[in-house]
């Protein structure tokens, strides 16, 4: 398989274990590859929820100079309003939940936003209809080329 398309984004963060904790717990994402870079001896991961070739690149900085705030966020969708409960209660308790849960209806779906340690912001999702909606574009477009 080819790398095409949209393969990662990179995040800044304090403590790459920290982030790890975070994404495997409120994204369902595991390390697929760790390392020590060797030209700034940073440390950096490569973490996937594994369902298609896209990673998040978790680069250890000295300091996190800016955080994806709401409207800039990475988006993760569950199966079910269920999970996204029991995720904003555990969120909630640990303090980190900073919206949510909504229910937005028809596209936007039911979603709450998480924060990470870094204060980088996660959306939890459920019903957005994403793959839906890019399946139609895909076939709008082959229908024009085809006509």
């Amino acid at each position: 398989m080819s790398d095409l398309g949209f393969t990662h984004i990179a995040l800044a963060v304090s403590d790459v274990d920290a982030s790890i904790s975070f994404y495997a717990k409120y994204a369902q994402m595991t390390v697929v590859h760790h390392r020590i870079d060797q030209a700034t001896q940073s440390d950096v991961a490569w973490i996937s929820d594994l369902t298609r070739p896209f990673i998040i690149v978790l680069i250890k900085v000295p300091k996190v100079e800016s955080a994806l705030l709401p409207q800039s966020h990475l988006g993760v969708a569950y199966q079910n309003r269920g999970e996204i409960d029991r995720l904003c209660n555990e969120a909630r308790t640990e303090g980190i939940l900073s919206a949510g849960p909504n229910d937005w209806g028809h596209p936007v779906g039911y979603w709450a936003y998480l924060r990470d340690p870094d204060g980088h912001t996660l959306e939890i999702s459920y019903g957005q209809e994403i793959s839906f909606t890019v399946e139609q574009a895909r076939d709008a477009i082959n229908h024009v080329c085809t006509d």
